[in-house]
């Protein structure tokens, strides 16, 4: 007797989980349009710019510095001993190291300025598109940008709804 208590109390129980699953509502949405749209993100946009042509024109310097000395030993190479072409040789490559070694560092720098810029923007749009989740009572917002979402209704796109919350026109 025991043992069909138990299952019936198990049985009962998945019925009123399923169905509450069930009643669970999903929503998409584009999050890199949304983002795309914020004009914090153009902001961003250009600082990062800047910042990204400031470290450039630092490696054009070192860039210029190496084709001087190339130039210079190319001009002066059969005139030199094979002492000084070998020391000269290995200027060369130690100033080609130096450029990869900075275009590395600059990439590296590049990226983690992104990621300074971008992440309170992100976290923006995350609380909207939560805010607005919530209002509407969905569980579930999917994110399209992907371009991974094959079927999805008109009616369940929050875009407009959270770019309204932002004061996004």
């Amino acid at each position: 007797m025991k043992k069909y208590v138990i299952i019936a109390f198990v049985a009962v129980t998945g019925l009123f989980s399923v169905n509450a699953m069930a009643q669970s509502k999903v929503a998409h949405i584009n999050a890199q349009a949304l983002v795309g749209s914020m004009p914090e993100a153009k902001k961003a946009e250009t600082d990062l710019q800047t910042f990204a042509q400031g470290l450039e024109a630092e490696g054009k310097t070192m860039v210029d510095e190496y084709t001087k000395k190339v130039k210079e030993f190319d001009e002066k190479a059969a005139s030199m001993t094979e002492n000084m072409k070998e020391i000269k040789g290995r200027e060369i490559q130690d100033t080609q190291k130096r450029i990869q070694d900075y275009r590395d560092q600059a990439e590296q720098k590049v990226q983690q300025k992104q990621q300074e810029l971008l992440k309170p923007i992100y976290d923006k749009a995350r609380k909207a598109i939560e805010d607005v989740a919530k209002e509407k009572g969905y569980g579930y917002v999917i994110d399209s940008s992907a371009g991974l979402l094959l079927v999805s209704p008109t009616a369940d796109d929050l875009l407009p709804a959270v770019k309204a919350k932002l004061g996004i026109k």
